[in-house]
């Protein structure tokens, strides 16, 4: 099932139009159930796209429409990205004036200080095999004393030697998501879903990031009341953007900034 979704995500194609193959009845029955899970799959996807579409967001909570409006803020609007390689910029060729952070910060411009805190192979887990929170730059966030959050961990958890650590992994991001709650300046914060997987690499896949964190992340959203932007949704499709299947280019990296700046931003 997994492996026929992501041949369908990568291409932009929907389960529920393939063919039925014609089967013996027992085959029939099995082949018919894995077709309604990958039809609820594709369809949970259409759902989040379209909400990222339309608002920017998925709010489970209040947060989502009370964006930031910079006529709120008498400072600099200060916006600290948490992430992996993704948010870092690896992949980019020129990645110091491509990543994600950096371009969103000039489209924002001088009302906003936007920094770059993404730490290639970092985890969420706390038990990962290079978890964010003993990285420098986990510190350095939270000394920035930002405004904004925007988080984006679960990417490198997928690895089979992190994902035996899975049950810990939603407690791991509210414990990491209340650190940022407790700042001074009390944060408004936004989680975002991880980035298509378009090829098995380095232990990354795609079964991890669709079953395992999209689900938790979700959930943990609900309960904490704070919004999701799926980048996941808006990356799908566009295999041309990752060269390496794992890291998107300058233009996917463009992507995100934007479909980051429009759930955030009161405009």
């Amino acid at each position: 099932m997994t492996k026929t979704f992501i041949a369908l995500h990568a291409t932009g194609q929907s389960p529920s139009v393939q063919a039925k193959p014609s089967l013996p009845l027992g085959g029939g029955l099995r082949f018919i159930g894995l077709f309604q899970m990958k039809k609820r799959l594709f369809l949970n996807t259409v759902v989040v796209s379209l909400a990222v579409a339309g608002a920017g967001c998925i709010t489970f909570g209040s947060n989502c429409p009370h964006k930031v409006d910079p006529a709120d803020y008498d400072e600099t609007i200060r916006v600290a990205c948490v992430g992996d390689s993704i948010t870092f910029g690896a992949g980019i060729k020129d990645r110091k004036n491509h990543n994600y952070p950096l371009v969103m910060g000039k489209s924002l411009g001088d009302r906003f200080d936007v920094r770059n805190f993404g730490v290639s192979g970092a985890t969420m887990l706390k038990k990962g095999d290079f978890s964010y929170w003993e990285r420098p730059e986990f510190k350095q966030a939270r000394e920035f004393n930002p405004h904004v959050v925007i988080i984006k961990l679960g990417t490198n958890d997928t690895k089979p030697q992190n994902w035996k650590h899975s049950a810990e992994y939603a407690a791991d991001y509210e414990a990491m998501i209340d650190h940022f709650v407790a700042l001074p300046t009390k944060p408004k914060i936004w989680l975002c879903s991880p980035a298509p997987v378009y090829q098995t690499r380095w232990g990354i896949n795609e079964k991890g990031v669709v079953e395992g964190i999209i689900p938790q992340v979700q959930a943990l959203a609900k309960r904490k009341g704070l919004p999701i932007i799926d980048l996941y949704a808006a990356l799908s499709g566009k295999p041309e953007m990752f060269p390496d299947k794992i890291h998107p280019n300058a233009a996917g990296a463009k992507v995100m900034a934007e479909t980051i700046e429009a759930a955030i931003i009161s405009k």
